[in-house]
């Protein structure tokens, strides 16, 4: 069995064909979240601007579903340069405390609306 998550402190999804997040078998899958406002506007602004924003519809989502950041074990960042790594890394790591989740960041040729980043995870759910 499988539960939708949605919340209106982050962007919502819309007319695509998916959801924040699911909750299956103890564990929550968020969508990738690039840096869009709950109200659904990109914003613009530095890579450490973008990935806040990233972070706090991350963690809007967590907390609809019942976890926090300190519950992800696993998550994959998107970039479309690996210049920005350190970036992204030093906003990404201020959420997380040891033990961090295993992650994997990716460099990609484009991500949706033009964002630079682009982040999902993956929670256990006690």
């Amino acid at each position: 069995m499988k539960t939708k998550i949605e919340t209106t402190k982050a962007p919502v999804t819309g007319a695509s064909p998916h959801s924040q997040a699911i909750v299956a078998n103890n564990f929550v899958f968020t969508q990738g979240s690039i840096c869009l406002t709950p109200e659904g506007k990109l914003l613009e602004g530095t890579v450490e601007e973008q990935v806040h924003q990233i972070m706090k519809n991350l963690q809007a989502i967590l907390e609809e579903a019942g976890v926090s950041f300190a519950d992800v074990v696993k998550s994959t960042i998107y970039m479309t340069d690996m210049s920005l790594y350190g970036e992204i890394n030093k906003v990404y790591g201020s959420y997380f405390s040891d033990p961090y989740p295993a992650r994997e960041s990716v460099c990609v040729k484009e991500l949706p609306l033009g964002a630079k980043v682009e982040i999902s995870m993956i929670a256990a759910k006690e």
